[in-house]
């Protein structure tokens, strides 16, 4: 449909290859008619005009693909079009980002079984019957991962009678029902980028069959913006729940007999008590970014691009929460193993045990004060590679 030579494709792919990569702005693109600033500089490189980079080092494109042994094209009738007129480049940032927003939709269970075992709390809320009584496919799946988590928890048997409570608070009992919608949304926007994959997305589209060139629309982002707008929501709302569980590890009003803030001495010591306060910072930060660019128009063209995407904004602001979401999540997994070691010589489950571990292999007990940024980095890294998926890696 895009009316471009296989010769052009072969150039792009060589380029990967041999790491040519275009120096390619994040800022510019209404999504509307496509990403066309954002793509016009990646199409610079094919033609070696612009800049690129080579083994990691900023030179001309000319330069690059010389030292890459690759020659620039002379583009041909209509390919200007289809290398520009696109959204590909908001499709690139955005599925990047999501990869990373489904990892932290598991690595969210997992902090939250380990809160809910410091907590001494009770699994009883994810009962397969309840949620077949309510049988949405994310909620089912997040129920039975935090089952699977505390699954042989010396820590739950050990106040399975007589508990004078009689259910937990809601950031603890409801994460079936939180981070299962999340997981829906997630699957929605996965949805989206599948199609948007097999799509020809430029303007106008050339049908060979029929010798037909029509114009039309589907430079438009929005289906894209409005996925990524959602995914962003989402990925807040797990970050909301996290931080209150994190609150609830520290207040010694609510935390079951764990010491203030966590500190080995309370008042004398200040524990978790600043890293809470950076989580409070970064679920702030994260709920201006989470309103939706989609919902904004800037009228271009003259007046005849009167309706945009700002597909690549919605793009970008999912990556920025993204980032914000892996560090909030490695504050609650420090936080949730520091309220563990108080709770020892009883283990808690089979999987909270090795998320237990994976966290101590990162960063010792918190015996007494001590700069917490480097341990939260650390942790929230270890998210981005993968060290804390579990079983429960498909959504």
């Amino acid at each position: 449909f895009s009316g471009i030579r296989f010769e052009v494709i072969e150039l792009l792919c060589e380029m990967l290859n041999r790491r040519v990569c275009p120096v390619v702005p994040e800022k510019g693109s209404v999504g509307a008619s496509g990403d066309l600033a954002p793509l016009a500089h990646l199409a610079l490189s094919l033609i070696g005009e612009g800049e690129a980079f080579f083994e990691g080092q900023r030179m001309t494109s000319a330069e690059a693909l010389r030292r890459a042994q690759l020659t620039p094209l002379q583009l041909e009738a209509k390919e200007g079009l289809a290398l520009l007129n696109g959204t590909q480049a908001m499709h690139a940032v955005g599925g990047l980002a999501l990869l990373r927003a489904k990892r932290l939709a598991c690595v969210s269970d997992i902090a939250g079984a380990m809160s809910l075992e410091a907590l001494r709390g009770t699994p009883a809320a994810f009962d397969s019957r309840l949620q077949d009584a309510r049988p949405h496919p994310g909620q089912k799946a997040v129920a039975k991962h935090l089952l699977s988590l505390m699954e042989g928890s010396e820590i739950r048997e050990s106040h399975l009678e007589s508990d004078p409570r009689v259910q937990d608070a809601y950031s603890l009992r409801c994460m079936p029902q939180v981070h299962g919608a999340v997981r829906g949304a997630l699957v929605h926007c996965e949805d989206v980028l599948l199609i948007e994959s097999a799509s020809a997305t430029d303007n106008p589209l050339v049908f060979a069959e029929s010798g037909e060139v029509i114009s039309g629309g589907n430079f438009h982002g929005a289906p894209l913006a409005l996925a990524f707008d959602y995914a962003a929501i989402a990925i807040t709302d797990l970050m909301s729940m996290s931080e209150r569980r994190t609150d609830r590890l520290l207040n010694p009003d609510k935390n079951e007999g764990l010491p203030a803030f966590l500190a080995r001495e309370p008042g004398v010591q200040s524990g978790f008590m600043i890293a809470h306060v950076a989580a409070a910072s970064l679920v702030n930060e994260a709920r201006v970014l989470a309103h939706p660019a989609s919902i904004d128009n800037i009228t271009t063209s003259g007046g005849k691009e009167d309706h945009v995407s700002m597909g690549m904004t919605s793009a970008l602001k999912l990556r920025a929460i993204v980032d914000l979401a892996e560090s909030l999540l490695a504050i609650e997994l420090l936080a949730a193993a520091e309220g563990l070691e108080h709770r020892r010589p009883l283990k808690a489950g089979v999987g909270v045990e090795r998320a237990f571990a994976a966290v101590r292999k990162i960063a010792p007990p918190l015996v007494q004060d001590r700069p917490l940024s480097g341990d939260i980095t650390q942790v929230a890294e270890a998210i981005r590679r993968g060290d804390f998926d579990g079983e429960d890696k498909k959504l």
